[in-house]
């Protein structure tokens, strides 16, 4: 068990071996006169280190609906250029859920959008309570605890925010635990809410990377949350960030507690929660924490005998031709990412399918049709959720954003120099993984357009150049099925005007999604967002 969920484990145990105690005490105990201790009261109750990581826990958990059932990576993949779940013989056409996604044509009611909002104030008011909790003196700890629990958890609060003000944009600031009717904020405040924020509590955040603070927020974590939010804050308020981008990833890299992984797949293994990269992971366990489920719609039923899995999968979505077609020959990522071509059975090597990469239509495709992620390890006897831990946050994007400020501040060979680092681990030869400031400056080399049944192009759409899409290019190998392509098309302008598979660009309306109609009905101070 990851370390978190063990805390929480053993609270649980705790209470239920108080009540067996309790139950015993009842059943043998004849003197009327001995104190029996079958109650907790508030003024009895010392809460333990455990007891209070525990009660911190609870703001965290929401965390784990990324990987689940239509959660933040279909928010972030389903409507970019990587990956489409087309209508299969097993249906897949869920009311055409995944359809308006592709097409840019959700409404108010769509369920990924919403869930998203949901959670992430499910989360944010989980954090408002834990520091009501340690300010009103409920949770007794001392002075030096409360404030760094205090500073935990408002990182985290930003770490929620800073998905809403990119998903949502216009939503309501709660910095504290209330039942009144909050009040909207305009994107740009809510920006600003999410740097200063962070800027004011990463000096009180914990130093220390070891397994007391993995998948939580330590002060590289909040500097990697606040990196992210400067890296797109031009998308968000109107007014590029660069230099700040960089100061923060030096931030990170000067503190000496990472290093990136020798080998890329192992980032992506079960037993990853050692690996050098982990900035912050959220932390899954397919018997105590089994809400990830992503695999399940990412692989064909028959997976199950190639993998020797327990569950078999849903056969849902697959890779865009038109992106595993831009990949270079020798890049390594491309097999560590993507099932392609024989798929052999686990027990005695024979064929049991052979996947193609080209996909005919959304509208109908066979479950051979695409190739298939495979990037997070399926271990023999996998149930329908993995144990792998979702690197949400990982030193690689600091070497990243960090090239990317550069890149956009006229220092295109300082970001070569970075990119080249991380391409190193996944090219056999040091020569292919070598790049220049030049080549990332460079148009993608993604073949945008529509794509006729026969893998033509149908409508090439807006063929202008792309600004620096060779580096979007890099983000996009390096960092497949990490439930962040949305975001990193919309930065580079692609998400609101390129055709892709069968998707044609909608407006630059489309780069936040609608507010909820549960949500507006609920709440009157609110206001649908633009174009809506």
């Amino acid at each position: 068990m990851k370390n978190i969920l063990n805390k929480v484990t053993t609270l649980r145990l705790r209470f239920l071996m108080l009540s067996v105690s309790v139950l015993l005490l009842q059943i043998g105990c004849t003197d009327l006169e001995e104190e029996v201790f079958s109650e907790v009261t508030e003024s009895s109750f010392v809460p333990a280190e455990s007891d209070i990581i525990a009660v911190m826990a609870s703001a965290y958990t929401p965390m784990r609906y990324v990987m689940g059932w239509q959660g933040y990576f279909d928010v972030q993949e389903e409507p970019a250029d990587m990956f489409v779940t087309p209508t299969r013989p097993n249906g897949w056409d869920d009311g055409g859920t995944y359809k308006r996604m592709h097409f840019h044509e959700w409404t108010e009611t769509q369920w990924q959008p919403r869930n998203t909002w949901i959670t992430c104030f499910n989360g944010i008011n989980s954090a408002n309570r834990v520091i009501l909790q340690i300010e009103s003196g409920e949770l007794p700890v001392s002075e030096a605890q409360a404030a760094s629990i205090v500073a935990e958890m408002r990182a985290l609060r930003a770490l929620y925010y800073s998905m809403l003000v990119d998903t949502h944009g216009n939503v309501p600031i709660i910095a504290s635990y209330s039942d009144e009717l909050p009040v909207q904020s305009s994107r740009a405040e809510v920006y600003n809410f999410i740097v200063s924020e962070l800027n004011e509590v990463i000096p009180s955040l914990t130093e220390t990377v070891d397994q007391s603070t993995y998948g939580r927020m330590t002060k590289w974590a909040a500097y990697h949350v606040l990196a992210r939010v400067y890296l797109n804050a031009e998308v968000y308020s109107g007014t590029a960030q660069w230099e700040n981008v960089i100061t923060a990833c030096d931030e990170i890299m000067g503190s000496g507690a990472y290093e990136l992984s020798s080998s890329y797949s192992d980032i992506f293994a079960t037993e990853n929660q050692g690996n050098s990269e982990m900035v912050f992971a959220i932390p899954y366990d397919q018997i105590f924490a089994g809400q990830w489920n992503a695999h399940m719609k990412m692989m064909n039923p028959e997976h199950r005998l190639v993998f020797g899995m327990q569950a078999q999968p849903w056969g849902g979505s697959s890779c865009n031709p038109q992106f595993i077609d831009s990949y270079e020959p020798t890049d390594n990522r491309l097999a560590d990412t993507w099932l392609m071509g024989d798929q052999l059975s686990y027990t005695d090597g024979s064929v049991v399918f052979t996947l193609v990469k080209e996909m005919p239509s959304i509208y109908g495709c066979d479950f051979t049709q695409g190739f298939k992620c495979g990037k997070y390890e399926i271990e023999p006897g996998a149930t329908g959720g993995l144990s792998v831990d979702f690197p949400f946050l990982r030193y690689t994007d600091v070497y990243m954003m960090k090239a990317e400020a550069l890149l956009r501040t006229d220092r295109s060979d300082e970001a070569a120099a970075l990119v080249t680092q991380v391409r190193m681990r996944s090219f056999d030869n040091p020569a292919d993984a070598t790049v220049t400031g030049a080549e990332l400056e460079g148009d993608t080399t993604v073949q945008y357009g529509t794509l006729a049944e026969d893998g033509t192009i149908a409508d090439a759409g807006d063929q202008s150049v792309v600004p620096f899409g060779r580096f979007l290019d890099e983000l996009g190998w390096e960092f497949a099925a990490e439930a962040r392509r949305r975001t990193d098309l919309i930065r580079f302008g692609v998400y609101q005007t390129k055709n892709w598979y069968n998707h044609t660009p909608k407006g630059d309306y489309t780069t936040l999604f609608p507010i909820g109609l549960e949500e507006l009905n609920t709440n009157t101070n609110l206001s649908q967002n633009p174009g809506y």
